[in-house]
């Protein structure tokens, strides 16, 4: 095994307040390091536990905190003092409405990268969220080196123009932040995204014991072939249960960078010439357009 760099899943019930959330982050983060973790993830919208169902909007809405926060800012504080990168998550106050977000701290405390999911669940309470306009891969300085490492969040996660573009900026790790059901389907989006972009997708949900969630965090390496072996491998090199806790996966960098310079997927034989429908706003089927809301149990009622 070359360079490996581990990834730590803080697979944690949230509380009720923005203070007992920091400090039960705080803990979660230590314990991950006393795992010797170089990169600690938190599930969606951590600062407020993604409590945004079935409140009023003013009330929640109100819950959102700025980057420059002293809750953001205590993990920047922590990335320096454990030597670990911290991947926080937050409702934040933004211009507009707030946005689901993520911010990046490396080892140094140094905030290397913000992300805001692109793609709200608008079919549902995100619709009063502000979306977020780009998909970032910052360059993350690691005890392993350089690692090339962007993020999606969530929903972003069923359109595999958020993977691709990632991987067309050059990330080599994906950060997933959730907080939904994890079910096959879902899981194999992860899996999917992970195999044909060539880069590790590393997501992180809420245990089984917060409403709607079940758990099930996942690392997947994105590395299919391995040289001399036949046939595929799973690439899923983690699969948390329901359980509240922090878990860890070993990414092998060299193995995967080593098979990004060999294999066929990615960027290899890619053909954008053909793909101008993607960027356009027509489309050929109007049920794709349909204004329509989803509801949990799956059936569909116009707004």
């Amino acid at each position: 095994m070359g360079k490996v760099l581990k990834i730590a899943l803080l697979q944690i019930r949230p509380c009720l307040t923005l203070e007992e959330n920091r400090k039960k982050g705080v803990k979660a983060c230590k314990e991950a390091k006393m795992m010797d973790a170089d990169i600690a993830l938190f599930p969606e919208m951590w600062s407020n536990g993604y409590r945004i169902h079935s409140r009023p909007t003013e009330e929640w809405t109100a819950e959102a905190v700025p980057l420059d926060s002293d809750f953001v800012r205590s993990f920047g504080n922590l990335a320096k003092e454990l030597d670990m990168a911290i991947g926080i998550t937050l409702l934040e106050k933004y211009k507009g409405g707030p946005r689901n977000t993520l911010v990046l701290f490396d080892r140094f405390g140094s905030q290397k990268l913000v992300y805001s999911k692109v793609h709200t669940c608008d079919f549902d309470v995100e619709r009063s969220l502000t979306q977020g306009e780009d998909f970032s891969v910052c360059s993350l300085d690691t005890r392993q080196g350089e690692v090339r490492v962007g993020a999606m969040i969530c929903y972003d996660r069923e359109f595999p123009e958020s993977a691709r573009i990632l991987m067309l900026k050059g990330a080599e790790l994906v950060l997933v932040p959730n907080a939904c059901p994890m079910e096959i389907n879902r899981l194999s989006q992860l899996r999917s995204r992970a195999f044909e972009n060539m880069m590790a997708l590393a997501t992180c949900n809420y245990p089984g014991s917060v409403p709607d969630c079940n758990g099930g965090s996942t690392v997947f390496d994105g590395i299919a072939y391995l040289p001399g072996e036949e046939g595929s491998r799973d690439t899923c090199i983690l699969q948390a249960g329901e359980q509240e806790g922090v878990y860890t996966a070993d990414l092998d960098l060299d193995l995967l960078r080593s098979y990004r310079e060999h294999e066929v997927h990615g960027n290899a034989y890619r053909r954008p010439d053909k793909y101008e429908l993607l960027c356009s706003d027509r489309v050929r089927e109007p049920f794709i357009r349909a204004d329509c809301r989803r509801k949990r149990n799956c059936e569909y009622e116009k707004e």
